[in-house]
């Protein structure tokens, strides 16, 4: 069966391993001074983690439409693909999953679109994954429980520099109640079954990324690992290199993209782990 694997670009996987698995990508837009920029394409993740802090109205995203979603799928079927396997961001936290269950429905069941309930690598290890299968032959039921397998075993765990642009998204409730008590602290974040939860804060970023390191030790065994961040790389290459002698695999070093970093800020520091 000749199975296409389709996700959108908060997923941040590596240009080469989209390349390699050949996994389509639709992107999300980012709005800034009322001008559109294909998340990923228009505009590079640097600039915009430079301009973020200076920006005078708060940038925000939206979601490509479902007619876009509908335009690659039918793409796709007409390249002669038998089944598509859609995995996007938490809908908790986006509206990518409704805008492509839509474009799906034309389709007669031969689209199965999934809730990744996570962001970033988080959701990119599962894309990763259900190419690989993929990629080897497995059937669409073989696939489907490698996802529901590696899902199972993610943990997306960041350090914010800020809860401002969390607060300012809206999304995260408790982001809300508590800013005032937390912009001068370093809040620890944990996206867990599509939603984003506090594991609490420490004083200094130094401290920080020390329970950074100690949290990412604690989960044991890993088969897979991402270090995140937004335009904070010196510090990511640090934690990397204190990590990489536990993995025989090299760690992805990602500079998160700017849809998600939109509600995340600059200088964040996190990683995506799959547990063995």
């Amino acid at each position: 069966m000749n199975i296409a694997l389709v996700t959108d670009s908060t997923a941040d996987i590596p240009k080469e391993l989209l390349q390699e698995f050949n996994i389509y990508v639709i992107p999300n837009i980012v709005i800034i001074d009322g001008k559109s920029f294909q998340d990923g394409i228009d505009i590079s993740r640097f600039d915009f983690y430079t301009q973020l802090p200076y920006l005078k109205t708060p940038p925000t995203t939206a979601t490509a439409s479902s007619g876009t979603y509908h335009q690659i799928y039918s793409k796709l079927f007409e390249q002669g693909v038998d089944t598509i396997v859609s995995i996007h961001v938490s809908q908790n936290l986006s509206g990518v999953f409704n805008a492509a269950c839509a474009a799906a429905n034309e389709f007669n069941n031969r689209v199965h679109v999934i809730d990744s309930q996570q962001v970033t690598l988080g959701l990119g290890f599962q894309v990763l994954a259900a190419a690989k299968s993929a990629k080897s032959g497995s059937s669409l039921d073989e696939v489907l429980e490698e996802i529901e397998d590696v899902s199972s075993r993610i943990r997306v765990i960041a350090m914010l520099d800020t809860l401002e642009y969390v607060h300012r998204s809206g999304r995260v409730s408790w982001a809300r109640a508590r800013l005032g008590n937390l912009l001068r602290v370093k809040p620890f974040v944990e996206v867990l079954y599509g939603e984003v939860n506090s594991l609490g804060q420490t004083r200094t970023r130094g401290k920080g990324i020390k329970r950074l390191l100690q949290l990412l030790k604690n989960l044991g065994a890993l088969e897979q690992i991402a270090i995140l961040h937004t335009n904070a790389e010196e510090d990511a290459r640090q934690l990397l290199e204190q990590i990489r002698p536990s993995f025989t695999q090299t760690p992805l070093l990602v500079n998160v993209t700017t849809a998600i970093g939109t509600h995340v800020g600059p200088n964040g520091l996190g990683f995506a782990a799959v547990l063995k």
